[in-house]
C-alpha cells in the first residue's frame, strides 16, 4: 500500500504516506460545501502535477550539473461543471539560476513527460510556462 485515507467528518480526510508517515489533511472547497481550510482533493491533483514536473526536472538537472534549488511553481486550478471536474491546470515555473538554451530545452521537455502529465485525462488543459532568470 502507498497511503491510508481516513474520513474525519465535516468533509475532511487525513492522508498518511505509509512509508514515511508524513500526513496532510484535505478539506472540501467553499464552493462545494466545505470550509476551504486546506487543500481540496482536486487541489492535490493540480499541485501533484507541478510536484511531478519539478521532481523529474530535478532528477534531470542533477545529471546536467544544473542547480534548481530555489525554483518555484505557481499552480492555478480551473474547475468546470456538468460534470464537476478539473478543466485546466496552469503551472508557472520560476528558476532562480539562468540556464543555457540546451539545458532549458531538456528540462522543459522533461517536465512535459512526467508521469502525472501522462496520467491526467487528455481533456484537462495543461498550460505550463517556464520563466528563466
Amino acid at each position: 500500500m502507498t497511503s491510508k485515507v481516513t474520513y474525519l467528518g465535516g468533509l475532511r480526510t487525513e492522508n498518511v504516506h505509509l512509508k514515511s508517515e508524513n500526513s496532510f489533511v484535505t478539506d472540501a472547497p467553499v464552493d462545494n460545501n466545505g470550509k476551504g481550510e486546506g487543500f481540496s482533493p482536486t487541489d492535490t491533483v493540480a499541485t501533484g502535477f507541478a510536484n511531478c514536473m519539478m521532481t523529474v526536472m530535478g532528477i534531470k538537472a542533477n545529471g546536467l550539473d544544473y542547480n534548481m534549488e530555489g525554483a518555484t511553481a505557481e499552480v492555478t486550478k480551473h474547475m468546470s461543471t456538468d460534470p464537476r471536474r478539473i478543466s485546466k491546470i496552469e503551472v508557472v515555473f520560476h528558476f532562480p539560476v539562468e540556464a543555457d538554451d540546451k539545458t532549458r530545452k531538456i528540462l522543459e521537455h522533461t517536465a512535459h513527460t512526467c508521469p502525472v502529465h501522462y496520467s491526467l485525462h487528455p481533456d484537462i488543459e495543461k498550460a505550463v510556462t517556464f520563466n528563466w532568470k
